[in-house]
C-alpha cells in the first residue's frame, strides 16, 4: 500500500515539501532553544493564521496574507521584546490582539474559509508546484543567511552582553533572526498547521541539544531528528484514512524528544558513575 501510494503525485510534493520543511526548522530551531524563543514561535506561528484572513478578505491568498502577516508581527516583537525579560510579555500581548484580529476579518470573509483554516491543521497532502517552489525559496533564503550570520548570531544568543561589548550589532540581529523566524513558521505551518508547527520549530533541537553541547552536531541531530519526524510521520500517516498525517508528525518528534531525554539523562549518569 505505501509503495502504491509513494508513486502518486500529490505525496512526492508533500515529501519533499516536508524535507524542505524540516531541514530548515532543524537549523532556525537550534537558535530558538538557545535563544528561549519557544513562546514567540508559538505566538508567531498562531497570527500567521490573522495573516491568512487578511490575505484571504483582501486578495484571496491566504498564504501570502500569512507571510505577510508573520513578518509583520516579527517586527513587533523584535522591537518590543529585544530584552529577554519583556520577549514573553510583549508576545503574549500582540498574540491576544493578533487572534482577535484574525477572527474579526474572517467573520467579513464571505467565501470558503478552508484556506485559512489549512494554516492552522496543515494540509500536506494539498501542497501544489507554486507552493513547492515557494517553499523552496523560503528554505534557500533562511539557510544561505543563517549560513551568514551564523557565528555572531551564535554570539549573541549564548552572551548577549559580551557580544554587545564585543561590538557584535545584538539588536539588529536579534530583529534578522525575527524575520527568519517568522519565515520558518509560515512555511511549516503549511505543512503541520500553527498548532503543531512548536513539533517541527522547536522539538528537534530540545532533543539534539540533550545528546550533545557541541553547536555543529546539534544543527545536524536536530536536522536529521526534524526530517524523521516530518518524512517518518507522513510515510506513517499512509496507512491510515483517519488520522491526520500532523499527527504522527507530532508524535514522531514527541517520541524523539524523549527517547533523547532518557538517553541524556543515562549518559549523565554513567558519566558520573566514572568519576
Amino acid at each position: 500500500m505505501i509503495l502504491s501510494y509513494l508513486q502518486l503525485p500529490a505525496v512526492q510534493h508533500a515529501l519533499v515539501a516536508a524535507a524542505l520543511v524540516a531541514v530548515t526548522c532543524g537549523v532556525v530551531s537550534t537558535f530558538v532553544v538557545t535563544r528561549t524563543m519557544a513562546f514567540a514561535v508559538h505566538g508567531t506561528a498562531e497570527l500567521a493564521f490573522t495573516g491568512a484572513a487578511a490575505g484571504l478578505l483582501i486578495a484571496n491568498n491566504a498564504i501570502a496574507g500569512a507571510l505577510l502577516g508573520s513578518l509583520v508581527v516579527a517586527t513587533f516583537l523584535g522591537v518590543l521584546g529585544v530584552r529577554e525579560r519583556d520577549r514573553d510579555v510583549s508576545t503574549g500581548v500582540v498574540l491576544a490582539a493578533g487572534l482577535a484580529l484574525g477572527v474579526l476579518l474572517l467573520s467579513y470573509y464571505q467565501g470558503f474559509a478552508s484556506a485559512a483554516t489549512n494554516i492552522l491543521f496543515g494540509n500536506i497532502f494539498g501542497v501544489s508546484t507554486s507552493q513547492l517552489v515557494l517553499l523552496s525559496a523560503i528554505s534557500v533564503c533562511v539557510l544561505v543567511v543563517l549560513a551568514v550570520v551564523g557565528r555572531p548570531l551564535l554570539f549573541a544568543s549564548v552572551d548577549p552582553d559580551v557580544a554587545r561589548a564585543r561590538g557584535v550589532p545584538v539588536r539588529g540581529l536579534g530583529l534578522l533572526f525575527v524575520y527568519l523566524l517568522a519565515l520558518t513558521v509560515t512555511e511549516a505551518a503549511q505543512i503541520v498547521g500553527t498548532l503543531l508547527v512548536l513539533s517541527l520549530a522547536i522539538t528537534p533541537a530540545a532533543a539534539a541539544q540533550r545528546l550533545s553541547a557541541s553547536p555543529a552536531r546539534v544543527i545536524a541531530l536536530s536536522i536529521g531528528f526534524a526530517l524523521l519526524a516530518a518524512d517518518g510521520g507522513l510515510v506513517l500517516s499512509l496507512e491510515s484514512t483517519t488520522v491526520k498525517p500532523t499527527v504522527f508528525i507530532a508524535a514522531v518528534s514527541f517520541g524523539i524528544y524523549v527517547a533523547a531525554r532518557v538517553t541524556g539523562a543515562a549518559r549523565s549518569q554513567l558519566r558520573r558513575a566514572a568519576l
